[in-house]
This record gives C-alpha cells, sequence and structure tokens, in this order.
C-alpha cells in the first residue's frame, strides 16, 4: 500500500511540472512575437504594441491598418473612413478598401459614390453612362433624360391694337402656356409658349379715358366749332405784329408795284396781238396768172 501511494505522488508532480513548463514555453513564444504587447491600451486597442499599434480592438469596433509614411499603425474606430467598407468577422471586424474608382462603397461590388471623372450607375463606377442615359455633372450619376412637358392653352387674350379694344377693326390677340417640366441636356426643347394670330372685331367708338395720352393731345391741338380759324395764332401774325410803319409802307408800295407790271404786259401783250390781226388783214393773196408762149 505504501509502495503505491509514493509511486502515484511522484506521478501526480511528474504532471504538474509538464503542464508548468507548456505554460512558460507559449509565455516565451508570445514574447517572442509581441516583446511590448501590453494589456492596458488606449483608444478601444484590446492588445497594442509600441511599434504596431492596436493589435486587436474591443468589441463592436472596427481595427483598420493606417500608413504613416513607411510604417503601418493598427486603429480601432467605431466606423470604417471614406474609402473603406466594414465587415464583422466572429473573432475580428475589419475594414477592408474599396476599389480604385470608386471613393466610398457598401461593400466590394457596390459602389455608393465615385471618383472624380467617374459616373454612378447601379453601384458600379463607369467612364461613360449607357445608351438612354446621360451624365449629371453636379451628382456624378448617369440619370434619365428629362424631355420638356408644357401645360395647355390658356383662352385667346381680347382682340387689341397697340394696347387698345375699341377704335379699330382689325387687331391681334394672343394666348399663352406654361413649361411644366424643363428638359435635361439631351432632352426635348420646349415648344413656342406663346401664339399671336389676326383678328377682327365690330368697330365700336371709345368711351372716354380710353383714347390715351395720343387722343387727348389731339384734342387740344385741333380748335372748337365755335372758334374761328383767326382765332389760331399764325407765325405770320406774329412777324406782322413786330413790324415797324415804314416796312409796311415799303411792302405795299412794292405790292403796286407787281400790280402796274402785270398791267403794262398785258397791254403789251394785247397791243401785239391787234397789230398782228390788221396786218394779215391788209395782206391778200394774189392769183396766179398764166403765161402764154
Amino acid at each position: 500500500m505504501h509502495l503505491r501511494l509514493i509511486s502515484w505522488f511522484f506521478i501526480i508532480l511528474n504532471f504538474m511540472e509538464y503542464i508548468g513548463s507548456q505554460n512558460a514555453s507559449r509565455g516565451r513564444r508570445q514574447r517572442r512575437m509581441h516583446p511590448n504587447v501590453s494589456q492596458g491600451c488606449q483608444g478601444g486597442c484590446a492588445t497594442c504594441s509600441d511599434y504596431n499599434g492596436c493589435l486587436s480592438c474591443k468589441p463592436r469596433l472596427f481595427f483598420v491598418l493606417e500608413r504613416i509614411g513607411m510604417k503601418q499603425i493598427g486603429v480601432c474606430l467605431s466606423s470604417c473612413p471614406s474609402g473603406y467598407y466594414g465587415t464583422r468577422y466572429p473573432d475580428i471586424n475589419k475594414c477592408t478598401k474599396c476599389k480604385a474608382d470608386c471613393d466610398t462603397c457598401f461593400n466590394k461590388n457596390f459602389c455608393t459614390k465615385c471618383k472624380s471623372g467617374f459616373y454612378l450607375h447601379l453601384g458600379k463606377c463607369l467612364d461613360n453612362c449607357p445608351e438612354g442615359l446621360e451624365a449629371n455633372n453636379h451628382t456624378m450619376e448617369c440619370v434619365n433624360i428629362v424631355h420638356c412637358e408644357v401645360s395647355e392653352w390658356n383662352p385667346w387674350s381680347p382682340c387689341t391694337k397697340k394696347g387698345k379694344t375699341c377704335g379699330f377693326k382689325r387687331g391681334t390677340e394672343t394666348r399663352v402656356r406654361e413649361i411644366m417640366q424643363h428638359p435635361s441636356a439631351k432632352g426635348n426643347l420646349c415648344p413656342p409658349t406663346n401664339e399671336t394670330r389676326k383678328c377682327t372685331v365690330q368697330r365700336k367708338k371709345c368711351q372716354k379715358g380710353e383714347r390715351g395720352k395720343k387722343g387727348r393731345e389731339r384734342k387740344r391741338k385741333k380748335p372748337n366749332k365755335g372758334e374761328s380759324k383767326e382765332a389760331i395764332p399764325d407765325s405770320k401774325g406774329l412777324e406782322s405784329s413786330k413790324e415797324t410803319p415804314e416796312q409796311r409802307e415799303n411792302k405795299q408800295q412794292q405790292k403796286k408795284r407787281k400790280v402796274q407790271d402785270k398791267q403794262q404786259k398785258s397791254g403789251i401783250e394785247v397791243t401785239l396781238a391787234e397789230g398782228l390781226t390788221s396786218v394779215s388783214q391788209r395782206i391778200q393773196p394774189t392769183p396766179c396768172r398764166r403765161r402764154y408762149l
């Protein structure tokens, strides 16, 4: 019995020594791999290194490598930065970089925003939009082509001429319509939004106040029926009122001379006519006589 107890005692001691040696070897391996591993890390790191930064993150945080020059440092973030998308695994949550032409993405195959020079269409970044679509340079997306849309025509306006609705027989009338949807760059242009056509109406006299300023000015210029034309001042009358008595006498003498000259000319013409008639009466044609040999 004593020998059995002693043998069991030595077996237990050897087993304990073996377990201790295994734990020691593991610790040495971890120290060789991460000589500066620390358990008291900051910034959401579960384990970290003085040289490499975070080595693992706390739950629900994403692990991402940031490049600083030639060196990469691990960082733990609550969400992935622009240009990366997050993937959750059982042991680690990791941020993976998007494609080269993608600025932000949802996963590896679905982009949400493209880099400059590319247009987004169904989660992909394209150089040119497919047929039937056009590029929107503001949102950098491929969108549907939009054509112009207009409303129905409004009723025709009253027949007018020079802004008046009376005092004429032939005029013009117009109608308009509104643009409901402006076209895009490749869309169909809008048709005309106004039309004008000729119209005829029954002539009617304009009432007071409808003629406008021109009619009022014409009324002022025209004399009344009871007034004579002499009441309107004339430029000649104004000039005559400024003349002196001597100038008036000279003008009257000039008029008399003109009348006398006309009378003398007419008298000379009468005498000439009488002389010609008398001469024609005196001269009588002589009959021709035949000579006989």
